[in-house]
């Protein structure tokens, strides 16, 4: 059973945008605990594309603070989807 809740958003930002255009890559965050072979499965059953590969980064969330109150937003994870040459995914068209 896929979990599509693995995949929260797409991450569009200048960077994922020439990494999409220039490797057919796209960019999600993710769940923390998601793996890449799930990832994988979710991506491919949700927009119908075949992956070659998933890279994962982990990244900390910054710290944070408002007047005398400190904190710490939370740690988050993103992925690097690399699709199959030929394959696309529309949300990203035109953007």
């Amino acid at each position: 059973m896929i979990d599509y809740a693995l995949i929260k958003s797409p991450l569009i930002t200048e960077k994922g945008t020439l990494v999409s255009e220039k490797t057919n890559q796209v960019v999600f965050k993710v769940s923390p605990d998601a793996t890449k072979g799930a990832i994988r499965d979710a991506v491919e059953e949700l927009f119908k594309v075949t992956v070659v590969k998933v890279r994962t980064i982990n990244l900390m969330g910054k710290k944070r603070r408002v007047r005398r109150n400190a904190g710490k937003r939370a740690d988050w994870k993103k992925a690097y989807v690399t699709l199959k040459e030929g394959d696309r995914i529309e949300i990203f068209e035109g953007v």
